[in-house]
């Protein structure tokens, strides 16, 4: 997973095994996530560049092969707002939707009742951008970290999940959907 830090290594006056380098790389990458600082760091003969300031870092990601999609080759997503935590969706991802994501830093799902693949914001202009990918200790749930751009809700509303159980509704509504859809 951590190939490009594999000649830092080299030089290292002890053996070190392909799973404790990734697990350094791992701690590492956490660690300049936590203090947010731009980190520049040369490998070989070439340079790569890594921008942690609230920027999305694709090659720290667990390997697509790890997440665990069911039996319809969809996994469950969670959206997040990155800055204040509020849960603003719950979606399904394929392969497919979940590489677009984060090839695009555009969140991409699954639609299972119009079996089709769908772009956030792609008819509504209310786009989420994508920040942070985390996956689950079982490699079976997605969370997106995003700043949105308007509502995340078809219904409205910053999120979907606008309304307690008794029906009381304690979102905030943010657009009218007869003006945009």
């Amino acid at each position: 997973m951590f190939s490009d830090f594999g000649e830092v290594f080299s030089d290292c006056p002890f053996s070190v095994s392909d799973v404790m380098r990734d697990r350094i790389c791992q701690r590492i990458i956490s660690f300049l996530i936590r203090i947010k600082k731009k980190l520049k760091y040369m490998t070989g003969g070439s340079r790569h560049y890594l921008f942690i300031q609230s920027q999305f870092i694709p090659s720290i990601m667990s390997d697509i092969n790890d997440v665990k999609f069911d039996s319809a080759g969809l996994v469950p997503a969670i959206v997040q707002d990155a800055g204040n935590g509020e849960v603003l969706m719950f979606a399904f991802m394929n392969r497919e939707a979940l590489q677009l994501t984060i090839d695009t830093k555009i969140a991409h799902f699954w639609s299972r009742s119009r079996s089709s693949l769908w772009k956030k914001g792609e008819t509504s202009g209310h786009v989420q951008h994508v920040r942070e990918i985390r996956i689950d200790c079982d490699c079976d749930a997605i969370l997106l970290k995003v700043e949105q751009e308007g509502g995340a809700c078809h219904t409205g509303y910053r999120s979907c999940f606008y309304r307690t159980v008794d029906g009381k509704v304690v979102g905030e509504k943010v657009f009218n959907p007869e003006d945009v859809y």
